[in-house]
């Protein structure tokens, strides 16, 4: 197994949710949120949710996010969904990376389920 890049060993957990956000604004996601969930639960300290248009656009996400990760030798520990492409969930332990088709989205209401969760800029 080969190591993390030296330059990305001392990454915080926000700076890798930062990363897959970016990731996938570079095809197209949409509607894109980091949740800090750190004070709600103990399995993860961010969640990144994102929306595709279609199924197909849902894989292409996941997989940019994981190409991405994967060129800096962080890969997931484990993924669900992605034959499918109606929600694939990437999870990097202390990031776990929602991708829905934007219907299914809606139909689950993740950001509504972990309304107490701050959400993190964007921006910063």
């Amino acid at each position: 197994m080969q190591q993390v890049k030296k330059k990305h060993r001392r990454k915080t957990s926000i700076e890798l949710a930062r990363l897959c956000v970016q990731a996938a604004l570079e095809k197209k996601a949409e509607d894109p949120l980091i949740l800090d969930v750190r004070k709600l639960c103990s399995f993860t300290d961010y969640f990144v949710i994102l929306s595709g248009r279609s199924t197909r656009h849902v894989q292409g996400l996941a997989e940019a996010i994981e190409d991405e990760l994967r060129s800096k030798r962080l890969s997931s520990s484990k993924s669900e969904g992605l034959k499918e492409g109606s929600w694939v969930l990437l999870d990097y332990n202390d990031v776990v990376v929602h991708i829905f088709y934007a219907e299914t989205r809606k139909f689950y209401d993740i950001e509504g389920l972990w309304h107490d969760a701050p959400i993190i800029s964007l921006d910063d």
